[in-house]
């Protein structure tokens, strides 16, 4: 048996329904072992035994449910097939949308704010058309396929009603003595087939765009795949300064400062020399590297990465409309109830049975229009993210405001996240004895640390010439960068040095002049987890300087409000303990782990999750892009990486990490108005409904007209809506 694992796009699906239909037909395939079906990405993961069967097989298993799987060329070459066609048919739905809301207005203009006046009647129906059969053909063709596949969805309701009112209507405008000579009053309800398609539309492509940006994760980690990514193993690769690494592998010559923050989240540049491993997606600074390839293509630790992400978003439970599950019992029973009206009216009302029979069914199939059940949906969202964008929160889709309701645990990245992401200068302390030495000494010191890093290109130098503002530059001579250690020069005669303690201990190695006050300081700083630069010479430590990334302010406040309500709150990092524990005690944040890569955030996420947390995941870096898409909730700082916005479900615009809770309350008001909204657009249904069909006709001899129907079907359209706009105040 030989199992692969395989992600395939998938096209034709528009619902939870439609997932659940694909997903069956590929677990119902011969070899399918497992397969999950992602409505948020389009697409299916199959494991599956080649032995077996084939891709072209399971493609054929789906094409016989009524949808298709794209399964020519690799994995990337059918997503980017994908990604194109998505592309082509979100333009034409935003055209069709613009234009059915366009012609909808104004058929309701004309309809609804005018008198009767010659040939009103074909006018409308001469702009009712294109919105129906041109704008809204998808509801046709994909209602009507699930039926021929035997299922019924949301656009098969949409399909039914949508053409019932608009036959009706023509019917109506083309033969109105069938009406008039009974008496009965001919009405047309072009008004509501062409309302219906508009907001359809309008929700589906808020639906389409969001789905969208979820593929925008995996096209921009593949973006980092650069020089050698066509390398063969054992072969040599040249990387020069300023170039991205493509291939996995171990520095044969050569030494640089590689920046590995796509890895470990942390800004500081890496040494890398002879014997060093390098990773594919990683950046080079300042110097040439010879690097032999050890993995190359798929096999890189950034492949793995890519396949990260993909696999957390489509191993996610598929998108769960309540209208969609409803949708395929709600369908045929209203088609079941209009006919039985039909019959009942026929048998029991023998003069005029046909006649009010047929006006009975078209009220019911009217009045049971889903208008309300769509809209009341996406009008919260709209309102909601509307809410959440003026306080500087981006929110791309409703399942993330559903899912933000329920967070109880928010595992948050240190460094750019919890912290600012950029080393500064916290504190200093110089030789004491240089107070009484010649006038201006110690200014002069300062001004020769300031003109050294100045020479550097080290991000350490740049925090540390931001802490010497008015300092002068002096000239340096015989400037050298000590790898891994610091750097030195020669200034007014004098070899000084600007390092770590390796770098004193290199060039003093019997030991030191160091005062009281500096070896207490120096101690001190490393034990709180500081960076620490030293400035000496020869023979005399003269400074010592600790660094350190500064926490947000808005960090303390935001995890003790997050406590405050419950909320679960842990710290990730890829730096080391000590550094770790410090950030921890100053936040007051309990859960810690330090040294951990991209797959252990991963990991930490999902067994949060195993233990029945809904965990919201806090990041700003490349690194941090798998565990946001593993996480129920990806959030992803605004200062931060593309990839980790793409990756993420939020992005919080300012970094400001009290919009955290912000986020939470808001979503937890529009998950209520969205419940609001649906408890009434079905009892307005289960009340509706029964009224139309004529059991009050017997007891006050009333029967409700189709155009009162489509009245009652707007009227709960304006509640829904109206409901939804309290999110905005």
């Amino acid at each position: 048996m030989s199992n692969v694992k395989r992600s395939f796009p998938v096209q034709g699906m528009g619902c939870a329904a439609c997932v659940a239909r694909v997903e069956g037909a590929l677990k119902g395939a011969p070899g399918v072992c497992d397969a999950s079906v992602s409505l948020a990405s389009n697409s299916a993961l199959v494991e599956f035994d080649n032995a077996v069967t084939t891709p072209e097989a399971l493609r054929k298993a789906v094409q016989d449910a009524g949808y298709d799987l794209l399964t020519e060329g690799s994995e990337d070459e059918a997503e980017a097939d994908a990604e194109a066609a998505r592309e082509a048919s979100f333009r034409q739905l935003k055209q069709d949308t613009i234009l059915a809301a366009a012609l909808a207005a104004l058929v309701m203009l004309i309809g609804m704010g005018f008198k009767d006046f010659p040939l009103k009647g074909f006018l409308l129906w001469a702009l009712a058309t294109p919105v129906v059969f041109w704008c809204g053909r998808r509801f046709f063709k994909a209602g009507f396929s699930a039926v021929r596949h035997g299922s019924a969805n949301m656009d098969t309701l949409v399909a039914l009603s949508v053409s019932i009112s608009y036959l009706f209507s023509v019917f109506n405008l083309l033969f109105p003595g069938v009406w008039t000579s009974r008496g009965l009053q001919p009405h047309l309800y072009f008004e509501s087939s062409t309302m219906i398609v508009a907001f359809i539309l309008l929700g589906r492509l808020l639906e389409e765009r969001a789905k969208h940006s979820t593929t925008a994760a995996v096209r921009g980690l593949m973006g980092l795949q650069a020089q050698g990514a066509e390398a063969r193993p054992g072969e040599l690769v040249l990387i020069k300064p300023g170039q991205r690494i493509g291939v996995d592998g171990v520095v044969a010559d050569g030494a640089s400062y590689v920046d590995e923050s796509t890895l470990t989240g942390e800004p500081m540049p890496v040494v890398k020399q002879k014997g060093d491993r390098v990773y594919a997606g990683t950046f080079n600074q300042n110097g040439a590297l010879n690097v032999v390839a050890e993995k190359v293509g798929g096999d890189t630790v950034l492949s793995a990465i890519i396949r990260m992400v993909r696999d957390a978003q489509g191993s996610k439970a598929p998108i769960q409309h309540l209208v969609d599950k409803i949708a395929a019992v709600f369908v045929p029973v209203i088609i079941g109830i209009s006919i039985l009206t039909l019959l009942a009216w026929i048998f029991l009302a023998p003069e005029d049975g046909v006649t009010l029979g047929l006006l009975a069914m078209v009220a019911v199939l009217v009045i049971a229009c889903p208008c309300s059940l769509g809209l009341a949906t996406p009008t919260a969202i709209i309102a909601g993210i509307g809410k959440a964008a003026s306080q500087g929160i981006l929110i791309k889709d409703a399942e993330s405001l559903q899912v933000a309701s329920r967070v109880d645990a928010i595992v948050m990245d240190k460094t750019g996240t919890l912290t600012e992401g950029k080393p500064s200068v916290v504190e200093s302390v110089w030789d004491p004895s240089l107070a009484l030495e010649a006038d201006g000494v110690a200014r002069d010191l300062r001004d020769v640390l300031f003109s050294l890093e100045k020479q550097s290109d080290h991000p350490l130098a740049e925090s540390v010439c931001a802490s010497l503002r008015g300092c002068s530059q002096l000239p340096v001579k015989d400037f050298e960068a000590l790898l891994g250690r610091g750097i030195c020069g020669t200034v007014e005669g004098t070899r000084y040095y600007v390092g770590n303690l390796d770098l004193l201990q290199t060039v003093m190695p019997e030991g030191v002049s160091i005062s009281p006050l500096l070896e207490e300081s120096l101690q001190l700083w490393m034990d709180q987890g500081y960076m620490v630069t030293l400035l000496f010479d020869a023979k005399r430590l003269y400074a010592v300087l600790a660094l350190s990334d500064n926490l947000r302010d808005s960090a303390v406040q935001a995890v003790k409000v997050l406590q405050e309500h419950e909320l679960e709150v842990h710290m990730l990092t890829g730096d080391n303990e000590v550094s770790a524990r410090r950030t921890a005690l100053e936040t007051g944040i309990r859960h810690v782990q330090a040294h951990v890569l991209p797959e252990d955030k991963v990991r930490y996420v999902a067994q949060l999750q195993a233990e029945g947390k809904k965990v919201a995941m806090v990041g700003d870096g490349i690194n941090d892009s798998a565990a946001l898409a593993q996480a129920d909730l990806g959030i992803a700082m605004g200062s931060g990486s593309d990839i980790a916005i793409h990756a993420a479900q939020v992005t919080v615009v300012s970094s400001d990490l009290g919009k955290i809770r912000q986020l939470i309350r808001l979503s937890r008001k529009t998950v209520s108005v969205i419940r609001e909204n649906l408890f009434w657009a079905f009892f307005y249904n289960l009340a509706a409904v029964p009224i139309a069909a004529g059991v009050l006709y017997p007891f006050t001899g009333w029967l409700l007209n189709p155009m009162i129907a489509a009245a009652c079907m707007a009227l709960s359209s304006i509640c829904v809506v109206t409901n939804s706009l309290r999110l905005r105040k």
